[in-house]
């Protein structure tokens, strides 16, 4: 049972009667399809639509437990603290908090399934507490969020750059389209209705070891997007779909830095890279 415990994460409660209705209104994940034993993922976003944080929620008794890193969680309580207004809701701030995060088929007793692996067809369980002589480090779970697709804050995209289709969250459970209003939902329909997200998470995949994250993803010398979470010959990237389609269509070179790469879409998203017929025809 290979487990990793992790030392940059942070979680709030949020209790109280009023305590689902809260954040039913405020974050992107729709409580109500929130299993028991599940971790969702979840941001609130800006009025403009774009993740303001990002998170895990899932159920703890009759609380809700939001899993954080540690550099947003007093940002996170304190706009929480701010909506909440004289709501009867209680929050608090674990920081650190442990957590330790299982490659298991089997789920293990007390554990949250993490619903990102689950759609990528990974078996991946997220216990809140420490467990010892963990077997892997953070590196296995890195080499699996590439292969997944799974981009987290920080290392593949920065907060308030992006909007959730952009990271996949309108695919991956963290992202409804039929709860009603919440903060940032106007735009994020919007997008969803007319079809325009054109950034889009992509696996990247070299012969020789990649750049820095950070660095660019061009086509004859111009930026489709940039690298984020790498491990040697492979990582993740968010791109311009549309750019990258024409490129492959036309046997164009595709740069990570000065290193050439094949750019692939999540299997498990349905997606695929747009032709120039599929903008004819947009």
């Amino acid at each position: 049972m290979p487990k990793v415990c992790l030392n940059d994460r942070a979680i709030i409660s949020v209790s109280g009667k009023d305590a689902e209705d809260l954040l039913q209104s405020l974050i992107t994940t729709d409580i109500g399809a929130l299993g028991s034993d599940e971790a969702r993922p979840g941001a609130l976003l800006t009025p403009q639509g774009k993740i303001l944080f990002d998170f895990l929620i899932s159920r703890d008794g009759e609380a809700l437990r939001l899993e954080t890193t540690s550099d947003q969680a007093e940002p996170l309580l304190k706009r929480l603290t701010m909506y909440k207004l004289r709501s009867a809701v209680e929050l608090s701030l674990q920081s650190p908090a442990p957590v330790t995060v299982v490659f298991e088929e089997e789920q293990p007793a007390g554990s949250y399934r993490d619903y990102r692996f689950e759609k990528a067809g990974k078996s991946v369980f997220r216990l809140y507490h420490d467990m010892e002589n963990p077997e892997a480090d953070v590196t296995e779970l890195e080499r699996l969020r590439i292969a997944s697709g799974v981009a987290v804050s920080g290392p593949d995209f920065a907060l308030q750059d992006v909007f959730p289709h952009d990271v996949l969250l309108d695919l991956n459970g963290g992202l409804s389209f039929r709860k009603g209003c919440y903060v940032g939902q106007e735009v994020v329909s919007r997008m969803q209705h007319r079809a325009t997200a054109r950034r889009r998470v992509v696996i990247v995949a070299s012969e020789a070891p990649l750049p820095p994250t950070g660095a660019s993803i061009t086509v004859n010398g111009r930026s489709i997007g940039s690298l984020g979470t790498v491990r040697h010959k492979a990582g993740l990237a968010i791109v311009r779909i549309d750019k990258a389609g024409e490129a492959i269509t036309k046997g164009d070179t595709i740069l990570a830095g000065d290193v050439p790469v094949t750019l692939t879409l999540p299997g498990w998203t349905g997606l695929s890279f747009p032709t120039e017929a599929d903008e004819a025809s947009a």
